[in-house]
């Protein structure tokens, strides 16, 4: 298997502003536990082998229950699970898996019944950006768990 770039060394300064950008996030209307739930959602849906590694360790870090995070792939048939939290994973795959004919009414309706229009908003960037790191890391295949130590994950127990 040949040897893939780092796009952070090629292009710092697009990384850096992706990453100015992705850390803005932090400060949204979103809830943590629930932008982790949707990071770890689009992670699977995409394939990302490193971002859903890193987004398990961080939902696990701030107290998310394993059975939840191992429930997601199958959230719709899952009890555990909230009515909000349901409406942001629908909206989730609406927007990993865009269908050709957009997001449905009824999956935007969903949506806006249980988050404000700010709410909305943010979480839609958070989409934006898991989606954005999964096709950057899908496509130079960043290795799960190189960056634990940096990033702290290592403290997740989860090795």
């Amino acid at each position: 298997m040949a040897q893939r770039i780092n796009p952070q060394a090629q292009s710092p300064e697009l990384f850096g502003k992706f990453l100015e950008f992705s850390n803005c996030l932090a400060k949204s209307a979103a809830e943590p536990g629930l932008r982790h739930l949707v990071e770890v959602r689009a992670s699977q849906l995409n394939g990302c082998a490193f971002c859903l590694d890193m987004h398990v360790k961080q939902a696990t870090m701030h107290g998310e229950r394993p059975l939840r995070l191992h429930h997601l792939a199958i959230w719709r048939e899952s009890p555990l699970f909230t009515p909000s939290e349901r409406a942001a994973l629908a909206w989730t795959e609406a927007l990993t898996q865009l269908s050709p004919h957009g997001v449905s009414d009824e999956t935007y309706a969903q949506a806006r019944a249980h988050f404000s229009e700010k709410e909305l908003s943010d979480l839609t960037f958070q989409i934006m950006a898991i989606n954005a790191w999964n096709r950057l890391n899908v496509a130079f295949r960043g290795e799960p768990g190189a960056l634990d130590k940096a990033y702290g994950l290592d403290k997740a127990g989860l090795s």
